[in-house]
């Protein structure tokens, strides 16, 4: 998610592995988040909450009403799991999961639909592809590295963290700052309030604390998206106003 956003090793390794002989295709990726998706239906609570359940539905609804052809027509997959983790993801192919703990900071359906518009920016952008993608570019050395020299093998975690910070977290940080204008975008269109969106990182800087410093996360900073949220508002404040004009008044409750 835009928060902790997360696949298993094994997919993680297929994804590297794929890459020696090309790059991923939008195929390959939307199988391995329905498998990837499917497993975490298995291993996490699903929640039975049918009240909360819909709560996110109709949030989710709002937003991929707005949403652009293809992903306007995707049949978007929605499960909500009790896990006291703030997160939530979405994945190629419109698989869409919601922790339960997200309540904690998510307040109300705006400040939701802040989070989840977030999250559905990342698909209607392909940053899955060009994470997937940049992911094996770095991976495939160390594994490669790691197989021909003990050295290498002893070393793999600098190694790592090497290629995360020369290639894959500068890009990750572009990729989530865009998120968080599009997904504004989507929710301002779907007729929510974008003011929450300010509210909503100000719930999680407070929930986080300090938090890891900017240049060491693949995210910015919480101070940094608040500052750019904030920027942004009065550029997505029409699409607001004419979301409400035309009726837009999304009634999603808890």
């Amino acid at each position: 998610m835009y928060l902790y956003r997360s696949f298993s090793l094994r997919l993680l390794l297929l994804l590297s592995f794929a890459g020696l002989i090309g790059c991923a295709s939008t195929a390959q990726l939307e199988q391995a988040s329905a498998e990837q998706f499917a497993e975490m239906r298995q291993e996490l609570t699903v929640s039975t909450d049918a009240g909360d359940k819909a709560y996110v539905q109709c949030v989710a609804d709002a937003l991929i009403a707005q949403l652009d052809e293809p992903f306007a027509s995707i049949d978007w997959d929605l499960e909500l799991f009790a896990e006291d983790q703030v997160n939530a993801f979405a994945m190629p192919g419109g698989k869409i999961g919601v922790y339960t703990g997200i309540f904690k900071t998510a307040q109300n359906a705006d400040q939701l639909a802040a989070v989840m518009g977030h999250e559905i920016a990342h698909v209607t952008r392909g940053h899955s592809m060009k994470r997937a993608n940049s992911a094996q570019a770095a991976n495939i050395g160390i594994l490669v590295g790691a197989i021909a020299s003990e050295t290498v093998r002893q070393n793999a975690g600098l190694l790592v963290l090497g290629a995360q910070l020369g290639l894959l977290l500068p890009y990750g940080r572009y990729q989530e700052s865009e998120a968080d204008i599009v997904g504004l975008d989507y929710m301002a269109k779907a007729g929510f309030d974008p003011e929450a969106s300010v509210q909503l990182w100000r719930n999680m800087a407070a929930e986080n604390g300090a938090g890891m410093p900017e240049f060491l996360s693949t995210h910015p900073s919480s101070e940094r998206r608040i500052s750019d949220l904030a920027a942004e508002i009065e550029n997505v404040r029409p699409y607001f106003n004419q979301a409400r004009a035309r009726g837009l008044r999304p009634n999603c409750r808890r």
